[in-house]
């Protein structure tokens, strides 16, 4: 006698996120417990130098265009990374394998990291931040999800509506208002708004090129 029993998908561990989160949470607690001088230091010795920085090997230090990514200024740096990583990065991962939004991740972070270096006027300070990675995790989406839609909460006087908006839309208004900060604004604040532009321009065009492994993983599970 056979007995028919019911096969259920495996759920997918997806780990990128999640580790991603860990460790920018975990290495600033650690930053922020460091006195103002010591805190400094640490920027500076994990943070990109822009003055500092060589492409040339063997004296180029690649190492900090990564550790850069998980060191941030304040908690305020902190919280706006941490959120649009859990809002965008989960729903990469939904699509593409954890390695591939680690990679993704990272290579994100290092293109728009050598690009503030190089085409920033103020090379005194190091760059710092996770926001050129999650920029193209942005980037990523949008190519993913072109008609997703995203909710918004709208106050309208006493009363709050929840909407949804076209992702495409909001998403476009954010790169709009990133690209005008990087225009008028480099010269008046610390924060390197190009980096946002070049990450989310590279998480684009990197999801399209890595998303054909999807489809190649996919047909050889078939076959095998």
């Amino acid at each position: 006698m056979f007995v028919h029993v019911d096969e259920y998908p495996k759920l997918k561990l997806r780990w990128a996120t999640p580790c991603i989160l860990a460790l920018m949470v975990s290495v600033a607690v650690w930053e922020f417990l460091l006195t103002a001088s010591a805190r400094a230091q640490f920027m500076h010795d994990w943070g990109v130098v822009p003055t500092e920085l060589s492409l040339q090997l063997p004296d180029a230090d690649f190492g900090k265009l990564l550790s850069a990514l998980f060191v941030h200024v304040d908690s305020v740096h902190l919280f706006g990374n941490l959120l649009f990583l859990m809002l965008f990065g989960f729903a990469v991962e939904r699509v593409f394998r954890s390695r591939l939004v680690l990679l993704l991740f990272l290579l994100c972070g290092a293109i728009a990291n050598i690009a503030a270096a190089f085409l920033l006027t103020n090379k005194s300070g190091p760059i710092v931040g996770a926001s050129g990675a999650v920029s193209g995790l942005i980037g990523a989406y949008l190519f993913l999800f072109p008609r997703a839609s995203l909710g918004i909460v709208l106050p309208l006087g006493l009363y709050f509506q929840f909407v949804r908006v076209p992702a495409s839309t909001l998403i476009g208004l954010w790169f709009l208002l990133q690209v005008l900060y990087t225009v008028t604004g480099t010269s008046i604040s610390a924060v390197a708004w190009l980096a946002h532009v070049i990450g989310f321009i590279a998480g684009f065009v990197l999801a399209q090129v890595l998303k054909p492994l999807l489809y190649s993983n996919a047909r050889s599970k078939i076959l095998h």
